[in-house]
């Protein structure tokens, strides 16, 4: 369905869960991904997984201005033009507000929200030359409707979203386009840390919470392929949209 020959495009948040179905999908069908995280064993155990050149990894904290600009510049010198970004990377602190600390929230925002800015920033300064790109963030369907003990997150994700709004509406002129997936409950270790009942797929009264229409969760690799409509030509007229991909679970509100 997708072909990204002669693509490179950057993903952040690679080594686990929506990041690395994003990574296999693209290696998959011709991409040279640069993957960026935190958990240095996991990449190598990507790359040894995908046995394929089309992969290079890097150890980074997208919260680091400093660092993600200098691995733009290097992945651009060493693997190419950057022709694409994911943005994935983030964490999710699961407290009452009144619990919640101030590096609870500065943390969350630092990945979730500067994370964002920090490498959309620098890939699209050698983007805007080109003339031409794609960038997508992965969101949350809680950015839109709120959600009990994970206000930190979902405001974080929030501004992501319309961080990435904005950016489109800045970078249209010079045919960059910039989306937002936005999954909701999803089989990744994120979500697995929050499974206590299932009350995800039926709803709770007492949450304040809808279920999922379709009646299941997410895999990985469904929210890896809205990722992917996004990154290609098959999108062309897309730009500063914001797609759900949660069986429903926010009645497209």
């Amino acid at each position: 369905m997708f072909n990204f020959d002669n693509q490179l495009i950057l993903v952040t948040g690679a080594a686990q869960g929506i990041g690395a179905a994003v990574v296999r999908s693209l290696v998959h069908t011709g991409a040279t991904v640069a993957g960026l995280d935190i958990q240095p064993n996991k990449l190598e155990s990507l790359r040894t997984e995908l046995s394929s050149q089309q992969f290079e990894c890097y150890n980074v904290d997208v919260s680091d201005s400093l660092k993600v600009e200098k691995t733009v510049d290097h992945i651009e010198q060493k693997l190419g033009a950057i022709t694409g970004l994911v943005n994935v990377a983030g964490i999710l602190t699961y407290k009452p507000i009144v619990s919640l600390t101030d590096a609870d929230w500065a943390r969350t925002f630092a990945v979730n929200t500067t994370g964002v800015f920090n490498i959309s920033r620098s890939v699209a300064r050698v983007m805007i030359p080109r003339r031409g790109g794609a960038i997508v963030t992965v969101g949350s369907n809680a950015a839109s409707v709120p959600r009990q003990n994970m206000a930190a997150y979902a405001a974080s994700k929030a501004a992501a979203t319309h961080f990435t709004r904005c950016l489109g509406l800045e970078l249209a002129d010079v045919g960059i386009r910039c989306n937002i997936v936005s999954p909701g409950s999803t089989d990744t270790p994120m979500q697995h840390a929050l499974w206590t009942d299932k009350a995800v797929l039926r709803g709770s009264l007492d949450a304040f919470r809808t279920g999922i229409p379709l009646g299941k969760i997410a895999s990985p690799e469904e929210i890896a392929e809205s990722v992917l409509f996004l990154l290609s030509d098959k999108s062309n007229h897309i730009t500063m949209h914001d797609l759900r991909v949660d069986g429903g679970a926010t009645l497209g509100a």
